[in-house]
C-alpha cells in the first residue's frame, strides 16, 4: 500500500459519520429520513387509532360471534343455559325476596317486574365482568400480534349483547305467558333504544375497568362485591318506593343508570307509559360521557398492555 492510498484511508477514518447517512465500500452514500422511523409499539394519536380499530371490525366481530357459539359447548344443554342462567336466578329471588320477604307487595305484576329486573341487570353484570378481564385474557394475543388493544374489551361487549338477544326474547315472551300477562304495544318497540344505550353504557365501563384491571389486579377481585352492592341497590326485586319517602335518597337512586334502565323497560312493557325526558337523559349521559372517557382512559394506556407492572 503506497503511502497515497495510506493517507486516503487515514482521511476517510478521521471523517465523522453524519447522522441519516451510511456510507457503503464503493462511497455511495444513502440517505435516509430519521423524521419518519417510530418507536415499536408507540400509541398513535386518537384519531388514527380509531381509524385502525375499524378497520379491524370484521375481526371483531366474527371473533364475537364464534365465541358466543362455542361458549358452552362442553355442557349437555350447550347455549340455552344463556336463557337458563337468568331464569334460575330469576326463580331465586322470587322464593327468597316475593315470597319469604314479601317485597312482592303492592308492585304491580311482580313476576314481570322480576324477570326484567334480573335479566336486564344480569346482561350489564356479565359485560362488565368480563370487560373488565379483556386485557388479561388477551394477553398472549397482544404479546404475539400487533392490533389497537380496545379491539379487545370491544369484542367483549360486542359478544355478551350477542348472547342477550336470546335471552332478551325469552324475557319478553315470559312477561307475555305468565300470569298478568302483559299486552303488546307500539311501546315496546322502545325497548331498542333502551337497550342500545345500554349496551353503550357497558361499553364505556368495560374500557375503564380493563384498564384499571390491567394496571392493578386486586380491582378485579373488588369487582363482584361491587356488582352485588349495585343488584341491591338498583331495584331489581323490590320497588325502592316501598323502602323510603327521603327525597334525597330517591333523587340519589334515580341518577344510578341500571335503576333507570329498569324502571323505563319497566314502564314501556309492563306499565304501557313512556319514560321521562329525564330518564332519557340520565341514561344517555351516562351512556355518551362514559363511553368518551372510557375510550380515552384506556388508549392513553396504549402503550403499556401487555407489559408487566401497571397500565
Amino acid at each position: 500500500m503506497d503511502s497515497r492510498t495510506t493517507a486516503q484511508a487515514s482521511d476517510a477514518e478521521s471523517q465523522p459519520v453524519q447522522p441519516g447517512r451510511v456510507d457503503r465500500p464503493d462511497k455511495a452514500t444513502v440517505t435516509v429520513n430519521m423524521n419518519r422511523l417510530q418507536r415499536v409499539g408507540q400509541r398513535k394519536g386518537l384519531g388514527t387509532y380509531l381509524r385502525e380499530v375499524w378497520q379491524y371490525r370484521h375481526f371483531i366481530f366474527y371473533d364475537s360471534r364464534a365465541r358466543v357459539e362455542t361458549r358452552n359447548e362442553g355442557s349437555a344443554l350447550g347455549n340455552i343455559w344463556l336463557v337458563l342462567t337468568p331464569v334460575l336466578n330469576g326463580l331465586t329471588y322470587f322464593l327468597v325476596f316475593g315470597l319469604l320477604l314479601g317485597t312482592r307487595d303492592g308492585v304491580e305484576n311482580f313476576l314481570g317486574f322480576l324477570i326484567i329486573g334480573v335479566f336486564m341487570f344480569s346482561f350489564t353484570s356479565r359485560s362488565i365482568n368480563a370487560g373488565a378481564r379483556a386485557i388479561q385474557q388477551g394477553r398472549s394475543l397482544i404479546t404475539s400480534f400487533r392490533f389497537p388493544r380496545i379491539s379487545l374489551p370491544i369484542a367483549v361487549t360486542l359478544r355478551e349483547s350477542m348472547a342477550f338477544l336470546p335471552a332478551a326474547i325469552a324475557m319478553i315472551v315470559m312477561v307475555v305467558i305468565l300470569p298478568d300477562d302483559e299486552t303488546i304495544t307500539w311501546r315496546w318497540l322502545l325497548l331498542i333504544p333502551i337497550l342500545a344505550l345500554q349496551v353503550l353504557f357497558n361499553l364505556g365501563l368495560s374500557l375503564v375497568l380493563a384498564r384499571a384491571v390491567a394496571s392493578v389486579r386486586d380491582v378485579g377481585n373488588l369487582l363482584p362485591f361491587a356488582t352485588r352492592i349495585w343488584l341491591y341497590s338498583s331495584g331489581v326485586f323490590y320497588s325502592v318506593e316501598r323502602f323510603t319517602d327521603n327525597p334525597t335518597v330517591l333523587t340519589i337512586i334515580s341518577f344510578n343508570p341500571l335503576f333507570q334502565v329498569l324502571e323505563m323497560t319497566r314502564d314501556v312493557i309492563l306499565y304501557e307509559s313512556l319514560p321521562g325526558w329525564d330518564s332519557w337523559a340520565i341514561l344517555g349521559g351516562w351512556a355518551v360521557i362514559l363511553t368518551v372517557v372510557g375510550i380515552i382512559y384506556f388508549w392513553q394506556g396504549e402503550e403499556k398492555y401487555g407489559m408487566e407492572g401497571t397500565a
